[in-house]
């Protein structure tokens, strides 16, 4: 069932946004060669606890961790490690929920690691404007198809592959709520999009073949051939006005997000 918000919630919910858009900045802030994933991790959860909030993926579902870290061929669900060290080149997608006061805020950025190739950098690039055009889709009287096909055709018309298995969620009062937001799909099909529906819209998009697997932990979803893969990832509310941003942040500036907002 898909839960409509009151403008007064919607308020309410932009500070979990607020706390989980500050939390990804800082987790980008110390991000550099020779540092463990675990130590991203560890910062993060100290912070969001810092600012009223608990973090929202630990412990759901059984996931151990606060942030999901995912390096290079990783898509999602990357296990943050104090023996995972990042590398110049690499490329670390970062995923963050904070739940405040009974609301869930939830994005994702994948963030340069040291000198990036220009390749990986122009996968990233795109998959950040895959993003906001799904993001300019999501009003009133579209429907999810509208978002999806917006986020696949820039993706294909560029050559890189769209995730299929996993997709963005609305989101609320819970990390995953109704509807499924798929990255794909057609012009005018799916669920109708209202004023007060809350979604998370988070573009998963591979250098190589979108098929993936499951690493042996259970958790961390790699591309099949090795590939690359970019995530981007805002929670947004659909209004009379058009899609907010929810997770923005104003808890300070705490690092430059490569391709700004």
């Amino acid at each position: 069932m898909i839960k409509i918000k009151t403008p007064e919630d919607i308020e309410e919910f932009k500070r979990a946004g607020s706390v989980s858009k500050a939390a990804l900045r800082l987790a980008g802030s110390l991000i550099r060669p020779g540092v463990s994933t675990r130590e991203i991790d560890a910062a993060v959860e100290s912070f969001i606890r810092l600012h009223g909030g608990v973090p929202g993926f630990k412990g759901l579902y059984g996931f151990p961790a606060s942030v999901c870290a995912s390096i290079n061929e990783e898509i999602v669900h990357g296990i943050p490690s104090p023996m995972t060290f990042l590398n110049d080149g690499d490329i670390l997608t970062i995923d963050t929920g904070a739940t405040v006061d009974g609301w869930v805020g939830d994005n994702a950025w994948t963030f340069y690691v040291g000198n990036v190739s220009d390749e990986v950098k122009g996968l990233c690039e795109v998959t950040l404007d895959c993003l906001k055009a799904g993001i300019e889709q999501a009003v009133p009287g579209n429907h999810l198809g509208d978002i999806g096909y917006a986020v696949q055709h820039l993706a294909e018309k560029n050559g890189y592959g769209v995730v299929r298995e996993y997709v963005g969620h609305g989101v609320g009062r819970e990390m995953h709520e109704d509807p499924n937001v798929p990255n794909y799909g057609r012009k005018g099909r799916g669920v109708k999009l209202q004023v007060g529906m809350t979604i998370a819209i988070e573009p998963m998009i591979t250098m190589g073949t979108y098929k993936n697997h499951t690493l042996a932990n259970g958790w961390t979803v790699v591309t099949n051939d090795g590939m690359p893969s970019a995530h981007y990832e805002n929670s947004i509310a659909i209004t009379k006005d058009g899609p907010v941003i929810l997770t923005q942040d104003e808890l300070g500036p705490w690092c430059n997000m490569q391709g700004g907002e």
